[in-house]
C-alpha cells in the first residue's frame, strides 16, 4: 500500500482521496483554505452547481450519491425569460430527465465528512504549498496561521488544487510540458433572488432560469431555502460591461432595460452588484498530467473549463472513476496506470472544454431564436422515432457516460442529419405525413 499526499480538499481532491483510501492506501490531504465546516458561507461566490449523470456515478463510488440527491433540486429544463417577461420552458431530455441544482459547499462538506470517516485518511487545513520535489514526492507546506514550514514525504502526490495548481506549476518546469490558459472576454458576478415572504420560491424551482441577451446573460439556480443564486455573465469591457456600469443609476437603468422582470425579485440588487466580486473565466489545458509514478494532476489542475455546459464538477468526478479503474488494471504499476489515465482522459477533457465554450453562445444567444427552437423540436422528434440511432448532443453529454470526445464527434455527424431534415418545409409540424416520413427515412439511411 502507498503513502499518498493530495493537494486540495475541494470537490475532486476529497473524492479521489476517498477512492484511494478505500483501496487501502494511507492518504493525507493538505488544503490551503480553512475548514469550511467551521465557518460561515462567504458572500458573493456562486454556491450551487448542476450535478448530472457523470458526477452521480463518481459520487456513487464514494457511497454518497443518494445522500446528495436528498438535498438536490431537480431541474427538468431551461426557463427562458424574454425582455417582455414572457417565459418559455425548454425540457432538457425526455421522460423527466433532469440535472440537479446542488450546493457546492454541501457536496464538499459531505465529501470531507465521508473522507474523514475513513481511518486511513486525514485532512490538514490552512496548509499552503510552497514547493514540490517531484522525484521524492515531497511537498513543502506552510501553515497560514503559525507560518511553520513542514516537509511532507510520500510515495505519490496527487495535484487536485484547482486551475492555478501549485503542483502543475512545478510540473510545468519539466521539459516538453505543454500548458495554456485562455480567458474569455466575459466575467461573472453573483446576484440573489431571496425567498418570498412566506418562504416559497418566487420562480419555478424545477428549472434553470436563463435571461438570454445575445452578448450576455443572467442565469438562476434554485436553493433549498427558497432562494435562487443568480449569475450575471457580462463583458469586462465595452458598453455595456462591468467597466461601464459604475453608479447605482447606471446599474438600475441597465437592469430596467434588459432584465425588467427580475428587478421585483432582487431587493438587494444594487448592494450585490456593488459589493460582490467580479470574477474571470479561464480554460486551462495541460499535458502530460503524470510524472513517473510520483505525481498526477486531476480535475481543474489538469483541465479547467468554463461553466456553460455544467460539466466542470462532473468531469472532475469522472476523472476519479476513470483513475480508479486504471489503478484496478495496474495495481502494481502506477506509472502505467497514470499513463493510461491521462491518455484516456485528455481527448475527452479537450472535447468538453470546446463544447463548454460553444454552449455559452447557445445559452446567451441562440436559445431565444426561432430557428434554434425549431431545431430542438426536430431533435426531440428524431429521438422519439429513432431512439437507438439518434440522441441530442446535450443528452449524450449530460445523461450518459459516453466519452465526451465520442459525444462531440457523434453530435457533429448528427448535425448533418438535422440540417437535412430541417430543409423539409414545416417538417416539425407535419412529421407524420407519408411524404415526410419517406424523406426522413431516406435521410436517416444516408440516401
Amino acid at each position: 500500500m502507498k503513502n499518498i499526499t493530495i493537494a486540495g480538499a475541494g470537490l475532486v481532491g476529497s473524492l479521489v482521496g476517498v477512492y484511494l483510501a478505500k483501496k487501502g492506501h494511507k492518504v493525507h490531504i493538505v488544503e490551503r483554505r480553512s475548514d469550511m465546516r467551521k465557518e460561515a458561507i462567504s458572500a458573493g461566490r456562486s454556491i450551487n452547481l448542476a450535478l448530472s449523470d457523470r458526477g452521480l456515478k463518481g459520487l456513487a463510488g464514494a457511497g454518497i450519491d443518494q445522500d446528495i440527491l436528498k438535498v438536490a433540486i431537480p431541474m427538468y429544463g431551461r426557463m427562458m425569460h424574454s425582455i417582455s417577461g414572457e417565459q418559455t420552458f425548454q425540457p432538457y431530455g425526455i421522460d423527466n430527465q433532469a440535472i440537479n441544482s446542488v450546493s457546492r459547499r454541501g457536496i464538499n462538506v459531505a465529501l470531507m465528512d465521508c473522507a474523514e470517516r475513513l481511518p486511513n485518511l486525514t485532512i490538514s487545513f490552512n496548509q499552503r504549498v510552497l514547493d514540490v520535489e517531484l522525484d521524492s514526492a515531497t511537498l513543502v507546506v506552510q501553515d497560514n496561521e503559525s507560518h511553520k514550514r513542514t516537509f511532507i514525504e510520500a510515495d505519490c502526490i496527487i495535484g487536485a488544487d484547482g486551475a492555478f495548481s501549485a503542483i502543475r506549476d512545478k510540473m510545468q518546469k519539466n521539459d516538453r510540458f505543454n500548458y495554456s490558459q485562455s480567458y474569455i472576454e466575459h466575467g461573472y458576478k453573483e446576484l440573489t433572488i431571496p425567498p418570498a415572504p412566506d418562504g416559497d420560491f418566487q420562480l419555478d424551482k424545477n428549472a434553470l432560469h436563463i435571461w438570454p441577451r445575445k452578448q450576455y446573460m443572467l442565469i438562476g439556480l434554485p436553493n433549498l431555502d427558497g432562494s435562487f443564486t443568480c449569475t450575471l455573465f457580462f463583458p469586462f469591457d465595452g458598453n455595456p460591461s462591468f467597466e461601464s456600469l459604475k453608479t447605482e443609476a447606471e446599474i438600475s437603468a441597465f437592469f430596467n432595460e434588459e432584465f425588467p422582470d427580475v428587478i421585483p425579485f432582487m431587493p438587494t440588487l444594487l448592494q450585490d452588484f456593488a459589493h460582490n466580486p467580479t470574477s474571470s473565466l479561464v480554460t486551462v489545458r495541460s499535458f502530460p498530467w503524470a510524472y513517473k509514478d510520483k505525481a498526477l494532476l486531476i480535475g481543474d489542475a489538469a483541465h479547467a473549463i468554463v461553466p456553460f455546459f455544467g460539466q466542470g464538477m462532473n468531469a472532475g468526478f469522472e476523472d476519479c472513476t476513470v483513475l480508479d479503474e486504471c489503478l484496478d488494471r495496474y495495481p502494481d504499476n502506477w506509472e502505467k496506470a497514470f499513463k493510461e489515465f491521462e491518455i484516456l482522459r485528455k481527448p475527452n477533457t479537450d472535447a468538453i472544454a470546446e463544447l463548454a465554450l460553444e454552449n455559452f453562445i447557445e445559452m446567451r444567444d441562440k436559445v431565444a431564436d426561432p430557428v434554434f427552437l425549431r431545431r430542438k423540436k426536430v431533435e426531440r422528434l428524431m429521438h422519439t422515432q429513432f431512439p437507438d440511432r439518434f440522441n441530442s448532443l446535450y443528452s449524450m453529454v449530460t445523461f450518459s457516460d459516453m466519452p465526451y470526445h465520442d459525444a462531440q464527434v457523434t453530435g457533429r455527424k448528427q448535425d448533418v442529419l438535422i440540417d437535412a431534415i430541417m430543409a423539409i418545409d414545416n417538417v416539425e409540424n407535419e412529421w407524420e405525413s407519408v411524404g415526410n416520413q419517406e424523406r426522413i427515412t431516406r435521410i436517416m439511411a444516408g440516401k
